[in-house]
């Protein structure tokens, strides 16, 4: 028991020991933390002062400079005014010697001008001395040739002025007949030179447009669907478009065809929209060719709006861009209506500026030649006759209307710009490649219109005008009455609007008269 007694307060002593131990440890470790926190803390307080002076000597050092600076500046400033000042003071004093030199040879000048006044003066006297003996040398003169020449003074004047007259009426004769004779032999040279330079600078391409248009489908198999059943589809389509649509054993393809292109354009673009949207009854082929109508109709007001500003025609009336626009869609021979405007247009600029005459005005007329042709299919008259009516209520100026209105030599030439816009026209149908057949389409076209007319009992002879635009028949006044005339014109025309196929309309006129034929003997 006692030994565990011991034992234990040994242990004890001895954890009261390591305790101390490790308490004094740990306050040497303090003393000794503080101590190097001490140091440290007095170390950074002088280099905190070190780097404060430092600081301040740099910034006092930055203030010198800047003060040295502007020093300099002003004095670089003073010496600058200084020197203007300098020179404006030479300036000055160069001015005021100029002025003293001037003012010095303006008086030398005064005297200059005093003394030449006193010549004129003088001169004047002598001057008037000398008229006035001239005046009495002449009269004197005078009177002697009168009383020589027995001729008064008119008469004699008279006489010269007679002689002259004849003189210079020869002159001008001979040099007008030169001048003439000069014009003839180079102006076919000069007008083959201006043709020539503007077919070279025009240069269109020209693609004859045809009949038919091919719509290209994705299979066969909607063929069916586009002519639907018992035919209703297709008839609804023919009907709202006014085309034909032939469906046949073309792989992949229905063809439209028609010869006005603005309706197959149409039947084209809906029957593409049809497939594409799915839907293909009657009803919505109705809403959907009524819907292309619209759009292309807007597409052509564009399409003439571009064509006139590509032209430099910026100021036309929005419906005249229309009217144009729907020339996009009319062929002549072929010959897309719109292009081939255009191209007279290009053409008669280039040679109304080569000759110096008003190429706005030829220009202008030129575009506009066959405007006619874009309402000749909807109103009674022929296509020069509407357009001249058409572009006059636009307020079109008359130099365009009546240079427009001579493109078919149907009046007489009512100006240079006129013959330019004829020629042009001529050119532009004739390229190689811009019509389809058209000799051999003109001469058949004509042949059927007066072999229509010439069918008719009483008719004589019949003629062809105008490329087949107007037919004149002459009747016997033998076998038809007036009355009988009247109404055989209406039969003719009747024919001829069933048996062929024209743009715009055929005039008829049926011309009757009677001879009186007597002999004397």
């Amino acid at each position: 028991m006692s030994g565990y007694l011991v034992n234990f307060i040994v242990t004890v002593l001895a954890a009261i020991a390591v305790f101390a131990a490790w308490v004094a440890n740990r306050k040497r470790i303090a003393a000794e933390t503080v101590g190097r926190a001490e140091e440290q803390a007095l170390r950074i307080t002088k280099e905190a002062e070190r780097d404060a002076e430092s600081r301040k000597k740099e910034a006092l050092l930055d203030a010198k400079e800047k003060a040295h600076e502007l020093l300099m500046e002003a004095e670089r400033q003073a010496r600058k005014e200084r020197q203007q000042a300098a020179a404006l003071e030479q300036t000055l004093g160069r001015r005021d010697q100029a002025l003293i030199e001037r003012q010095g040879a303006i008086e030398r000048l005064e005297k200059e001008l005093n003394n030449r006044d006193r010549v004129l003066s003088d001169r004047e006297k002598a001057a008037g001395a000398a008229a006035a003996k001239y005046d009495r040398l002449v009269a004197e003169q005078q009177h002697e040739l009168e009383r020589v020449a027995s001729l008064t003074a008119e008469e004699a004047k008279e006489l010269l002025l007679k002689q002259i007259e004849g003189d210079a009426r020869h002159e001008a004769a001979n040099l007008v007949k030169r001048l003439d004779t000069e014009a003839r032999e180079t102006a076919v040279d000069r007008a083959k030179h201006y043709i020539t330079e503007a077919i070279q600078r025009s240069a269109a391409e020209h693609a004859i447009e045809t009949t038919v248009s091919v719509v290209d489908l994705p299979s066969d198999d909607l063929k069916g669907r586009i002519i639907g059943r018992e035919g209703r589809n297709i008839r609804a389509l023919e009907l709202a478009t006014g085309v034909d649509l032939i469906v046949d054993d073309t792989p992949g393809a229905i063809i439209v065809s028609g010869f006005d292109p603005y309706r197959r354009e149409v039947a084209k673009q809906a029957i593409e929209r049809l497939i594409a949207d799915g839907r293909i009854h009657p009803a919505r082929i109705e809403e959907v060719v009524q819907k292309v109508k619209e759009e292309t109709d807007e597409s052509m007001r564009k399409e003439g709006e571009a064509v006139a500003f590509e032209l430099g025609l910026h100021d036309l009336h929005s419906d005249i861009h229309r009217l144009m626009g729907r020339l996009k869609y009319r062929t002549s021979y072929g010959q897309n209506v719109l292009a081939h405007s255009a191209e007279v247009a290009r053409l008669a600029g280039f040679m109304a500026r080569e000759v110096g005459l008003d190429a706005h005005v030829t220009v202008r007329a030129a575009f506009l030649h066959d405007i006619g042709k874009a309402i000749d299919r909807d109103m009674q008259g022929t296509h020069l006759e509407l357009g001249i009516d058409f572009l006059r209520k636009h307020g079109e100026s008359e130099a365009v209307v009546m240079a427009m209105a001579a493109h078919h030599m149907d009046i007489d030439w009512p100006s240079l710009e006129a013959m330019i816009v004829q020629a042009a026209d001529a050119i532009s149908a004739a390229r190689p490649g811009a019509r389809r057949d058209i000799l051999e389409s003109y001469v058949k076209r004509l042949e059927k219109l007066e072999g229509i007319a010439d069918s008719f009992k009483g008719v004589s002879k019949s003629f062809a005008l105008q490329a087949g635009r107007e037919i004149r028949i002459m009747v016997e006044s033998e076998k038809i009455s007036d009355e009988e005339a009247v109404w055989l014109s209406k039969d003719i025309a009747r024919r001829i609007e069933n048996e062929l196929e024209y743009p715009g309309q055929i005039k008829v006129t049926v011309i009757r008269e009677t001879r009186a034929v007597d002999y004397a003997k």
